[in-house]
C-alpha cells in the first residue's frame, strides 16, 4: 500500500504544480492584456493632463498653437461640417487660414465670415480632390510663400447612404478613394519639406471611429479610414525627430452633411455632438495628444466598443448600417430591402 500512496501523492503534487504553472501563465497573460488595454485607452488622457500641468512646471515652453507651430494653418474640406468649424476654431485662436474646398462660392462665404468675426488673414483655394494627382501642383503653387504650420487633412467622402458594394456607383467609390486616401497622403507629402525646414509643424488627420472594425454596407469607407489610422501612426514616428506633431482624430457620429442620410443621426444628442462642439473639443487636444476621438462621449463609446471582439463589433456595425439603410430608403419612399 505504501508505494501506491507515494505514487498518489506524487501525482497530486505534479498536478498541483502543473495547475500552478497554468494559473501563473493565465495571470501573466491577463495582466499584460489588461495593461496593454489600459495603455491604449488612457494614454491620450494622461498626455492631455500632462500637457495641462506642464505650464506650471515649465512656463518657458510655448503654450499657444501659434507659438508651437506658426501663424498659418491649412484646412481641407473647409466649407462644411467639421472642416469649417475646425477653421473657425483655429481662427479664434489667432491663426491665419488657407481654406481648400471644391466650391468657390462656399469658400468665399466662409472666408468672409471668418475674416469678419476673427480679424485674421485668409486665403482660399478651389480644387476638387476627386480629380486626383492633377490638383496638387496647383495647391503647391497657391501656397508659395505661406509658412504653413498646421495642416488639417479633413476632406473626405462617405457613401450617399449605407449600401452593399455592388450597389454603390463606381464614380462614388473612386471619389472615396481619391479623397479619403489620396488627399491625406499627397497633400501631406507636398507640405512636409517646408515643415522639416522650419523645424516645427503639426499635421492633423481626421479619420473615423469606423476604423475600429470592418463595416458591412460601408466597406470601402471604413477601409479608407483604417488606412488613415496606420498612415498617421507611422508618420508620427517618422517625424518625431523633426519636431513635427502628427495627430490622429477619430470621431464617431457628428451632425454634419456627411450623415444627412439619417434623420436619427442629424437630430444629434449627448452621444452625437454638432460640428462646432466637436471641433472646439478636438482642437483643444492639438499639441496635447497624438491620438484622440476628439469628444468626450466619443472616447467613452470607443472605449466600450474596444472591449468586444472584432467579430462582435462587426456584427453590431452590420446591424447598425442595415437599420440606417432601411431608414434612408423608407424616407425616400423606396422599397429595397437587404
Amino acid at each position: 500500500m505504501q508505494p501506491a500512496l507515494e505514487l498518489s501523492i506524487y501525482t497530486l503534487l505534479r498536478m498541483a504544480f502543473i495547475w500552478q504553472l497554468i494559473s501563473t501563465a493565465i495571470y501573466v497573460v491577463g495582466s499584460l492584456a489588461i495593461a496593454a488595454f489600459l495603455y491604449d485607452n488612457f494614454k491620450s488622457l494622461v498626455c492631455i493632463i500632462k500637457a495641462l500641468l506642464e505650464p506650471y512646471f515649465q512656463p518657458q515652453l510655448p503654450q499657444t498653437l501659434l507659438d508651437k507651430y506658426g501663424k498659418w494653418a491649412v484646412v481641407t474640406g473647409a466649407t462644411d461640417g467639421i472642416g469649417k468649424e475646425y477653421a473657425k476654431e483655429l481662427a479664434r485662436q489667432g491663426l491665419n487660414l488657407v481654406l481648400i474646398s471644391r466650391t468657390q462660392e462656399k469658400l468665399i462665404a466662409v472666408t468672409n465670415e471668418i475674416e469678419a468675426q476673427y480679424k485674421v488673414k485668409t486665403k482660399w483655394i478651389a480644387v476638387d480632390f476627386a480629380k486626383g494627382r492633377e490638383v496638387y501642383d496647383e495647391i503647391v503653387k497657391e501656397l508659395a510663400g505661406i509658412p504653413v504650420g498646421i495642416l488639417v487633412n479633413n476632406v473626405g467622402k462617405m457613401y450617399d447612404y449605407p449600401d452593399s458594394l455592388d450597389n454603390v456607383q463606381e464614380d462614388v467609390l473612386w471619389d472615396i478613394i481619391n479623397l479619403n486616401i489620396g488627399a491625406v497622403t499627397m497633400l501631406t507629402r507636398k507640405l512636409l519639406p517646408q515643415m522639416k525646414a522650419a523645424g516645427k509643424g503639426a499635421i492633423v488627420n481626421i479619420g473615423s471611429g469606423s476604423e475600429l472594425q470592418p463595416i458591412p454596407n460601408m466597406a470601402v469607407y471604413a477601409a479608407t479610414k483604417k488606412y488613415i489610422t496606420y498612415f498617421t501612426l507611422a508618420l508620427e514616428q517618422e517625424l518625431a525627430e523633426h519636431n513635427i506633431a502628427v495627430q490622429l482624430v477619430m470621431p464617431l457620429f457628428v451632425v454634419t452633411k456627411m450623415n444627412q442620410y439619417s434623420n436619427t443621426v442629424m437630430q444629434g444628442g449627448l452621444l452625437i455632438p454638432n460640428a462646432q462642439s466637436f471641433a472646439r473639443s478636438a482642437v483643444f487636444t492639438l499639441g496635447k495628444t497624438s491620438v484622440t476621438n476628439g469628444f468626450w462621449s466619443h472616447g467613452l463609446q470607443y472605449f466600450i466598443m474596444k472591449m468586444a471582439p472584432q467579430h462582435v463589433r462587426m456584427l453590431i456595425s452590420h446591424e447598425m448600417t442595415r437599420r440606417l439603410r432601411h431608414e434612408y430608403l423608407n424616407t425616400q419612399g423606396k422599397n429595397k430591402v437587404s
